[in-house]
């Protein structure tokens, strides 16, 4: 519930900051540039607010837990694993942190390369050696370095927008059409003109998923590959063979689970975040 409360006061949040913002611009949403004005606003800046409290969001939902002081051998490891990852990298140090959960995951989180967030499960630190551990964490590392979190809030933005504006312009259309068929000259009405829209919104969104999913799993195989060049090929390949021998992954916020080590299993592809683990070692052996 608690999660749950949270994601629900997050998006309330957005829409309110945005629909200020339109205020003070004056858009008129009437007009096609100012409905383009709005789906931007409401496109890019639910994406970029996200971005921003994404550390928040991630600690709060997940109930990860900071390690500002390592409590046993183990967690030091962990720290000094990222730190010394994060400066062959030439990033700043991301906080590291554990969360509670039995699946054997980890994501990388924040709003630039140097104010990240760096998380693995409990169910991975004690189910994978230090080896395959070493592996995961610089994938992470990598996703960070490689400034993957704004890279696809970018392309969030982009589609978002793209959904948005779309869905209107096609239901206006729709709206037209209806009118001038009708010998009153009424179109769809206002309830069904919403629920015109809210139909495309749901089509062109599945639509705007793909295109997200496809750049996500472009990021993994580089995240893939910058984790060989970090920890080593043959530590990266060990950690996505253990994956592969472990349970389907389980629930994760959309917004972590792009970034984490293991996507959860699709009979389409084309709507996964992570590429198929066999993809993924079999391109890290063959590069």
């Amino acid at each position: 519930m608690k999660r749950i409360f949270l994601l629900i006061a997050t998006n309330f949040a957005i829409l309110l900051v945005a629909s200020i913002v339109m205020s003070i611009l004056g858009v008129n949403t009437q007009t096609m540039g100012g409905l383009l004005v709005f789906a931007a606003i409401f496109g890019f800046g639910g994406s970029f607010i996200s971005l921003a409290i994404s550390k928040w969001m991630a600690k709060k939902t997940m109930g990860c837990e900071v390690i500002t002081h390592p409590r046993d051998n183990t967690e030091r490891w962990l720290v000094e694993t990222v730190a010394r990852q994060a400066e062959k990298s030439g990033i700043k140090m991301p906080e590291v942190a554990i969360y509670q959960s039995p699946e054997m995951n980890a994501f990388a989180t924040g709003p630039s390369k140097n104010n990240a967030l760096v998380a693995v499960s409990s169910g991975l630190l004690y189910g994978m050696t230090q080896d395959e551990i070493e592996g995961v964490l610089a994938h992470e590392v990598s996703h960070v370095a490689n400034g993957d979190m704004v890279t696809l809030t970018l392309i969030q933005g982009v589609v978002n927008t793209f959904v948005i504006f779309a869905a209107r312009v096609v239901a206006g259309i729709i709206d037209n059409f209806v009118a001038s068929s009708d010998e009153e000259g009424e179109g769809l009405g206002m309830f069904a003109y919403m629920a015109v829209v809210f139909v495309l919104d749901m089509l062109f969104g599945i639509l705007a998923s793909m295109i997200v999913a496809y750049f996500s799993r472009i990021r993994e195989f580089k995240a893939d590959e910058g984790a060989a060049q970090l920890a080593g090929k043959g530590k990266m390949i060990a950690a996505l063979e253990r994956l592969r021998q472990g349970p389907e992954s389980g629930a994760m916020p959309a917004q972590m689970s792009a970034f984490g080590i293991n996507g959860k299993r699709s009979m389409a592809e084309l709507m996964m975040s992570h590429p198929p683990l066999e993809k993924r070692i079999a391109a890290l052996k063959n590069s």
